[in-house]
Order: structure tokens, then C-alpha cells, then sequence
């Protein structure tokens, strides 16, 4: 017996905007739909980078989107599914914001999804690569030096962002929008850095699948700080640090959030220089913002 499911045609999300979504078919055509109010009920919101199978229009009229297929990862912020590489951009200007990095790289793992580390406007400040290079060291993280104006590194970033749906993630003003122009080809919105506050004004109004010349990348809007998972039990944030997994199951006590506990293998290693003092300081930033979130979750 053949389902009703089997027969309907598969298409991915492109974009979604005013409760209607785009959809790229398997046929190469992009038709508009309406999602049915049977994902209200069930508190389901469809995502740009979603699989769904869905039931054409007729004519002027909207086809509907009829079910969402399961999903590999889902970021909240942007909020989008399916993808596989998240590009975290910093720059020399303006000044990266580390605690930013730590955050989007643990959602990352947290999700399955591979991070790559993406500096840009390389040409600017050469010497200012050594830094993050240092500091995220022994992560087994992709790091780029690229630059958008002269070209350097964008072949091997474009190869990395073939495999795939790619996301690219960071502060305002550090050029993602420029990067996927000249990437993709595509003629993007970018925001130029204020001169007097050193920060980027937000041009990108929606989050968009751009797919072009065998990519498939995500438009987002600017990244402010992220607020930490709501309902992560605060023992698991380690659990994202790959630099903490040499030191498990040495530490004096058990559970060791690698926070102020005497006998903490990680803490002694940060001690040694093993691991970056500074990114465990920010490690303790954020596992005092999770351990909040998690006390406050039922308030």
C-alpha cells in the first residue's frame, strides 16, 4: 500500500516570510506555500534549511506545506535547520568578542555541527591572527585567514562550504554579508562600521537559503550575545569544550564543573598552559550565566 506521504514531492525552505515559505523542489522550481495550522497545535515552526514534503497549488493559489521531515541540528538564533558548518567570523576590527566565539562554538557541538573558525580582513593586521590561533589551539578547529578585498583564502573557504548548508555566525561589522558576495557572486546588503562606536549597523532583515553555484548558504541577520540554553543542565556545558576531554575522569571530585573545586585536573592544566587560561576564565562566565538560566527556568 503506498502512503499519501510517499507520493508527495520533497522540497527545502528557502525562506519564510509573512507566514508564507519558499521552497526549493527536488524539480529545481520554487513554489510558495502555507504551512498547515496542524504545526501550530503541535508548536512547530517551520525553519529555513528544513526537508518537507509538501502539496502544490493550483493555479494563483498557495500550495501547503504538509510535514517537516526530522531535522539534523536546529540553531535558535538565527533559527535554522539542517546545517552542517557554522562559519564564526571575527576581524580585527571591531575587536573580536571571545565570549561571543566560546558560545557559538559550544552551541556547535552541542548540535553536531562543525565549527570553523573564519578570521577575516587579514590584509588589515597580520599580527593580530596570533591570538585566536594561540587561544583555540589543540580545539582540532578550522581556522581561515581570509580576506575579502584581496582575496586570500576564499577558494579554500568556498571549498569547505560545499559540503553542505553553511551558517555564518558572528558580530556585526565583520564582514559576513561582503564575504558571501564574493563568495557566491550575489550582490548582498552590507553594513558599514560606524567610525565613532566601532560597531556594525544590522542590514539583513530575514534569514535566507542562498543557494548558488553548488552552495548553500544561510543569509542571517546580525549576531548580538546570545543568551545561553535555557534548559541546559549546567554539568553539560563542559561537555562542549573539547580541550576539557583529556583531563575527564581526573579531577578529586566527580561530578567537576572545572570551576572552583579543589584537585580539578582542567584548572591544574589552565595552571601549566595547556589550556587557555582565558577562554576557561570565559568557560566560568558562561557557566555562571547557564547555572542562572537553569535556577530561573520555572520562574
Amino acid at each position: 500500500m503506498t502512503l499519501v506521504k510517499d507520493v508527495l514531492p520533497r522540497g527545502l525552505i528557502t525562506k519564510g516570510v509573512g507566514g508564507l515559505y519558499y521552497i526549493l523542489g527536488e524539480d529545481g522550481q520554487t513554489v510558495v506555500l502555507r504551512a498547515k495550522g496542524k504545526f501550530r497545535k503541535l508548536k512547530q515552526t517551520p525553519l529555513v534549511g528544513d526537508r518537507v514534503l509538501y502539496t502544490p497549488g493550483q493555479g494563483e493559489e498557495h500550495g501547503w506545506l504538509e510535514e517537516i521531515l526530522p531535522r539534523d541540528s536546529v540553531l535558535v538564533r538565527p533559527p535554522v535547520a539542517n546545517v552542517r558548518t557554522v562559519l564564526v567570523v571575527i576581524a580585527p576590527e571591531p575587536a573580536p568578542d571571545y565570549l561571543l566565539v566560546d558560545l557559538l562554538l559550544a552551541m556547535a557541538y552541542e548540535q553536531g555541527i562543525r565549527p570553523v573558525l573564519v578570521l577575516n580582513k587579514c590584509d588589515l593586521d597580520p599580527q593580530r591572527e596570533q591570538e585566536p590561533r594561540e587561544m583555540y589551539h589543540g580545539l582540532d578547529l578550522p581556522i581561515l585567514s581570509v580576506s575579502a578585498q584581496t582575496g586570500e583564502g576564499l577558494q579554500e573557504l568556498a571549498q569547505i562550504m560545499r559540503e553542505g548548508i553553511c551558517c555564518f555566525a558572528g558580530q556585526s561589522g565583520v564582514g559576513k554579508s561582503t564575504l558571501l558576495g564574493k563568495i557566491t557572486g550575489l550582490q548582498l546588503h552590507t553594513g558599514e562600521i560606524s567610525r565613532k562606536i566601532s560597531r556594525g549597523r544590522h542590514t539583513t532583515r530575514h534569514t535566507e537559503l542562498l543557494i548558488q553555484g553548488g552552495l548553500m548558504v544561510l543569509d542571517t541577520p546580525g549576531f548580538s550575545l546570545l543568551e545561553p540554553w535555557e534548559n541546559l543542565e549546567p554539568i553539560r556545558l563542559k561537555d562542549f569544550y573539547p580541550e576539557f576531554a583529556p583531563y575527564e575522569g581526573l579531577c578529586k571530585f566527580a561530578p567537576c564543573y572545572h570551576f572552583r573545586e579543589p584537585g580539578c585536573a582542567v584548572l591544574q592544566a589552565a595552571r601549566e598552559g595547556k589550556i587557555s587560561p582565558k577562554r576557561l576564565e570565559r568557560y566560568h562566565t558562561l557557566l555562571q550565566q547557564v547555572q542562572k538560566a537553569w535556577r530561573e527556568r520555572y520562574e
